[in-house]
C-alpha cells in the first residue's frame, strides 16, 4: 500500500470520526430540546418519584455535564442502561436487534446485488430488444413502489390469503417475505445503473480496440466491460449495504421481525434517550464506514483511481 492511499485512508477516518461526533451532538441536544421527557408518560408516577428517577440516571444535572459525560461513556463504548427497559443495558438490546438485523440485510443485500448485476448486464447486451424492454419496465415498477406497499402486498398475497409463508419475522421462514420487500427495490436501482454503466463502456475506445485484436466476446465482458461498468455500483452499495443491513423501519414492523429497527422505533415513542442515541450511533457509524469501504473499493476495481 503506497503511502499516497494510506495517507487518503488516514484523513477519511479522521472525517468520519468527525461526522459522527456531529451526529452524536446534534441527536443529543434536538432530543432533549423536544417538550417532554421519558417519564413523563409514566402511570401513577408522582412530581418526586419522577425526580428520584431522573437524578438515578443524570437527567437532572445541566445539560452540557450530560453531553460531557455521554461523549465520555460512548468513547468507551458503554451507551448505558434503557430507561424504558428496565435492567436492560442498551449495548445488549442492539446486539440482539443486529443479529437479526444483518442476517436478514446482508441476505437481502447480497440477493439485489448479484441479480441486480446479471439483469442489469443482460438488459444492456441485449438493447432495444424485448427482453432488455421487460426488465426495464419491471424494474421501473419495483423502484417507484414504496417498501411499505410492496411489503403489504406481500404479506396479503403469501400469509394471509395462501398461507405459503408465516406473517411473523421471528422465524426462519418468515425472514423470507421481509428479505424480498428489502431486497426489490435495490435490486432494480442497480439493475438499471449496470445497465446505463455498461452500456457507457461498451462504447469505449477500449472495447473497441479488445474486438480488433479478436478479444472474445466473454473476456470483452467480464474482464474489461463489466470490471469497469461496475464502480457506479460500488458507489452505490455502501451506503446501501449499511441501510439495508441495519433493517428497514417499516419493513420490520410490518413483519414484526425483531431486529433494530423495531428497537428504534420503540425507542423514540417512548422517549428512551440512551437507546435513541446508541442506535443512532450505531447507524449512524456503520453507513460513514461503509462510504469509506466504498471509496477503497474504487482502487481495488479500477487501479487508474487515485486516492487522494
Amino acid at each position: 500500500m503506497n503511502p499516497k492511499t494510506i495517507k487518503y485512508i488516514l484523513k477519511r477516518i479522521i472525517l468520519a470520526i468527525f461526522t459522527i461526533w456531529i451526529v452524536i451532538t446534534l441527536t443529543f441536544f434536538i432530543m432533549h430540546a423536544v417538550p417532554g421527557g421519558p417519564f413523563v408518560g409514566e402511570k401513577a408516577v408522582t412530581e418526586a418519584v419522577k425526580k428520584a428517577m431522573e437524578a438515578k440516571y443524570g437527567l437532572d444535572k445541566p445539560l452540557m455535564q450530560q453531553y460531557f459525560t455521554y461523549l465520555t461513556e460512548v468513547v468507551q463504548l458503554r451507551f448505558g442502561p434503557s430507561l424504558k427497559l428496565r435492567g436492560r443495558m442498551v449495548i445488549d438490546i442492539i446486539g440482539d436487534g443486529l443479529k437479526t438485523s444483518a442476517k436478514l440485510g446482508l441476505i437481502a443485500a447480497a440477493c439485489a446485488t448479484v441479480l441486480g448485476i446479471i439483469l442489469g448486464s443482460f438488459a444492456a447486451l441485449r438493447r432495444n430488444t424485448v427482453l432488455d424492454r421487460i426488465i426495464m419496465v419491471i424494474t421501473t415498477a419495483f423502484v417507484s413502489m414504496p417498501s411499505f406497499i410492496m411489503g403489504s402486498l406481500l404479506l396479503v398475497a403469501f400469509a394471509v390469503k395462501t398461507h405459503v409463508f408465516p406473517a411473523n419475522g421471528s422465524t426462519p421462514a418468515g425472514l423470507v417475505l421481509p428479505v424480498i420487500t428489502l431486497m426489490l427495490y435495490p435490486m432494480s436501482y442497480i439493475t438499471r445503473l449496470t445497465r446505463s454503466s455498461m452500456l457507457d463502456v461498451l462504447g469505449q475506445d477500449y472495447i473497441r480496440t479488445a474486438k480488433a485484436k479478436g478479444v472474445s466476446r466473454t473476456a470483452m465482458i467480464f474482464r474489461h466491460a463489466l470490471k469497469n461498468a461496475l464502480i457506479p455500483v460500488i458507489t452505490y452499495l455502501g451506503p446501501q449495504l449499511a441501510y439495508i443491513t441495519t433493517g428497514s423501519l417499516v419493513v420490520e414492523q410490518i413483519f414484526a421481525v425483531p431486529g433494530i429497527g423495531r428497537a428504534f422505533v420503540s425507542s423514540i415513542t417512548g422517549r428512551d434517550y440512551p437507546l435513541i442515541m446508541g442506535t443512532t450511533i450505531v447507524l449512524a457509524t456503520f453507513i460513514v464506514v461503509m462510504n469509506l469501504i466504498s471509496d477503497i473499493m474504487y482502487k481495488v476495481v479500477d487501479p487508474r483511481i487515485n486516492l487522494e
